[in-house]
């Protein structure tokens, strides 16, 4: 009979470890809900549980499996649930359905300074927020959170509590300086890519190229380009290369100030575009009439800075 009940015995855990349903990508349903409720508990997924193993489950999955030395699948089998249950609680009714209570008020009516401007200018970047960005938390910026939160099934206070706070961060970008203190670029549009960091925003259509520090235009120059058959490129580059003295071993023509951007493109001063103007053209870089002001600008660019070459 011992023999028997021995033999028993691993059919049993066999049985037990065959009932665990391993959950992985795509699935959906009440055990997904609970998962990421729990993930959450250990700072691996946001508040909101959906029901639904996305990319976003996965990838704390995967984070949890790789902290302990386990293969990181990002599926849960019996090991990976087992610990997660371990070091979470059982979530509640109201986790587990999104339902909050509010916290502590961060920021509220009547608060004001840069905290109030950074709220303002995240809100103005998902529509929320209009008019001015003033630091003045007032009835507009009080009526813009409560919009807001209403969307996000957040409590509706008006008042900013870390929750929001949190989630308002994870839909925005760091506000640059223009957006903080409603500085408007001067000329055409400048083109998205240009409003973050450090760029040299080059505009075709108006022929010109503007420094642009955290959305804020420091300095326009006129510029031209290359002729049809050797354009300047369009797109999103970076410089790699500054050469103050620069002379061109394909043209033996000088390139002072030069700063490439793609291959042998390059913005620089050109004697021939201060001489004759627009009655001629580059080799494909982006000439600058303005010598003094060219100087000024190679001198204020650092290798990696953003050259963006459009057309407005």
């Amino acid at each position: 009979m011992a023999s028997t009940a021995s033999a028993a015995a691993p059919t049993t855990s066999s049985a037990a470890r065959a009932e665990f349903t391993p959950m992985r990508p795509g699935d959906t349903g009440w055990r997904v809900r609970v998962l990421q409720s729990r993930l959450h508990q250990l700072e691996l997924h946001s508040e909101v549980v959906t029901g639904r193993f996305d990319e976003e489950t996965r990838a704390g999955v995967a984070t949890f499996q790789r902290r302990r030395g386990w293969t990181a699948d990002g599926v849960v089998d019996e090991r990976t649930w087992s610990r997660i249950v371990a070091l979470t609680t059982e979530p509640t009714p109201e986790a587990l359905h999104n339902v909050y209570t509010p916290g502590p008020a961060l920021l509220e009516r009547g608060d004001t300074g840069m905290w109030v401007r950074q709220v303002q200018a995240r809100l103005k970047q998902v529509r929320w927020f209009e008019g001015s960005v003033t630091g003045r938390y007032g009835r507009s910026t009080v009526k813009a959170v409560q919009g807001f939160q209403a969307r996000r099934k957040i409590p509706v206070t008006g008042e900013v509590d870390r929750r929001t706070l949190s989630r308002l961060k994870e839909m925005t970008r760091e506000p640059t300086r223009a957006e903080l203190f409603n500085i408007v670029p001067a000329g055409p549009a400048l083109d998205p890519r240009c409003v973050t960091g450090r760029a040299m925003c080059v505009d075709k259509t108006s022929r010109s190229l503007r420094w642009v520090v955290g959305g804020v235009v420091h300095r326009t120059v006129e510029v031209r380009f290359g002729s049809d058959e050797l354009p300047t490129r369009e797109g999103a580059f970076t410089v790699f290369r500054k050469s103050r003295d620069h002379v061109s071993s394909l043209y033996d023509t000088p390139m002072p100030f030069a700063m490439f951007f793609s291959g042998g493109q390059a913005v620089h001063y050109s004697p021939d575009f201060a001489a004759n103007g627009y009655n001629g053209a580059s080799h494909g870089c982006v000439n600058v009439r303005d010598r003094a002001a060219v100087a000024w600008l190679f001198d204020q660019v650092r290798l990696g800075d953003k050259v963006i070459v459009y057309r407005s």
